[in-house]
C-alpha cells in the first residue's frame, strides 16, 4: 500500500531577482517526509519564520511547484493529475491557514461559506439537508448556527471565524488536514478548543494532519512526530515526545530550552542570540548551515552536509556530532 502522502527529496528555489547577477534563495532542500494511509498521524512541521514551513504547505497543496524532488498523493505525482485526480486531490486534502480572515470572502455571509462545498460537492439532496449538514458543522466547532450563519466574517471574532473554516472541514472531511499556524492569531484563551477540535477531526473522520507552527508548546497536546527546519533543511526528526525530551542538535535544544516553564516560581534564564534568519538565509553557506552559529562546531561542520541519521527507529538527525564517533 502507498502512503497517502509522501513529500520525496522535496527543494524549492526561488529568484530574487538582479540585472547582471540573478540571485536565488534557497526556501525548501531535500525535505522528505510520508504520512500513512492505514493510520492517522498529526505530524508537527516546526521552525522560526523563514524556515521552509509554510513553502512546503504551500506545495502540498499545489500552490507552488518544487524546483526538483516530488510530492506524491496515493503514490501518484500531484502535478501529473488527471483533471478528475486534481479535482479529488482538492477534496482529500483541505488548508486552514494563520489568518481566517483573509480565505473568506468579506462580501458573503458565513451561511455562503459552508454552502460552497455542500452544493458543488453535492453532500445534500435538498436544501433543507444542506442547512442541516451547515448548522451540525457549525455545532461541531462549538459555535451556535443561529448566532453565526447570517453574520459577516468581519462580524465575527478571530477564534469564531477560525472555527467557521474548521466546520468546513467537517462537512468536506478529507483525509489530509494542513493546517498552517491555525492558533497563532487567536487569543491564548482559545487556543486550547480549536487544537481538541483538530484532534476530534483526527479520531472521528480518520484523518491525518500535518500540523505546521513555530509554537511548539502548541503542538505538545496533539502532536504524534514532529520534523524541525532550519533554513530550510531537517535539523531533527523523529517521535514527539522523544525529540523535545532528549534534543540531539545544537540548534533543537536552543529551541526547547527557549521555551519558558509555565511556573511563575521558576524564573526562565534562558536567552537565544542568533542571526535574523531572513539575513542568513540569503548567505551562502557550505557545509552544515548551522555551523556559524553552532556552540558545538567543528572543522567539519563548514565543510560538509551533514547526512540525516537514524539514532534509533523513533528518532533521526543531521549533525556532525553524530557522523564522527
Amino acid at each position: 500500500m502507498s502512503d497517502l502522502l509522501e513529500i520525496k527529496n522535496v527543494t524549492k528555489i526561488f529568484p530574487l531577482g538582479g540585472i547582471i547577477r540573478k540571485k536565488y534563495v534557497t526556501a525548501v532542500e531535500n525535505v522528505s517526509l510520508k504520512i500513512p494511509e492505514d493510520k492517522q498521524v498529526i505530524i508537527t512541521l516546526a521552525g522560526e519564520s523563514g524556515s521552509g514551513k509554510t513553502t512546503i504547505a504551500n506545495m502540498v497543496m499545489g500552490f507552488i511547484k518544487p524546483t526538483s524532488g516530488e510530492i506524491l498523493f496515493r503514490g501518484k505525482n500531484i502535478w501529473k493529475m488527471s483533471k478528475k485526480e486534481r479535482k479529488r486531490y482538492r477534496k482529500e486534502v483541505q488548508a486552514v491557514f494563520q489568518d481566517p480572515f483573509e480565505s473568506l470572502n468579506p462580501f458573503y455571509k458565513i451561511r455562503y461559506v459552508l454552502m460552497g462545498p455542500i452544493k458543488k460537492l453535492k453532500l445534500a439532496n435538498s436544501q433543507s439537508e444542506a442547512d442541516k449538514l451547515a448548522r451540525e458543522a457549525l455545532l461541531d466547532v462549538n459555535l451556535d448556527p443561529d448566532e453565526v450563519l447570517d453574520k459577516y466574517p468581519h462580524q465575527l471574532s478571530g477564534g469564531q471565524r477560525q472555527r467557521v473554516m474548521l466546520a468546513r472541514v467537517f462537512l468536506i472531511k478529507p483525509k489530509l488536514l494542513i493546517a498552517d499556524e491555525p492558533v497563532s492569531m487567536i487569543d491564548v484563551s482559545l487556543r486550547a478548543d480549536i487544537l481538541k477540535i483538530i484532534h476530534n477531526l483526527e479520531k472521528e473522520y480518520k484523518m491525518s494532519c500535518l500540523y505546521i507552527t513555530h509554537d511548539l508548546s502548541t503542538a505538545f497536546s496533539i502532536s504524534n512526530f514532529i520534523m524541525i527546519l532550519y533554513l530550510g533543511s531537517v535539523t531533527e526528526e523523529g517521535d514527539f515526545e522523544t525529540v523535545v525530551k532528549d534534543p540531539k542538535h545544537p540548534y533543537v535544544r536552543m529551541l526547547i530550552n527557549s521555551i519558558p516553564l509555565p511556573n511563575p516560581r521558576s524564573r526562565w534564564k534562558g536567552r537565544v542570540k542568533l542571526q535574523d534568519i531572513e539575513i542568513a538565509r540569503l548567505e551562502k553557506i557550505s557545509g552544515c548551515k548551522f555551523h556559524n552559529r553552532c556552540p558545538e562546531a567543528m572543522p567539519i561542520c563548514s565543510k560538509e552536509v551533514p547526512p540525516l541519521i537514524d539514532l534509533n527507529e523513533h528518532h533521526k538527525v543531521a549533525c556532525h556530532l553524530y557522523t564522527t564517533t
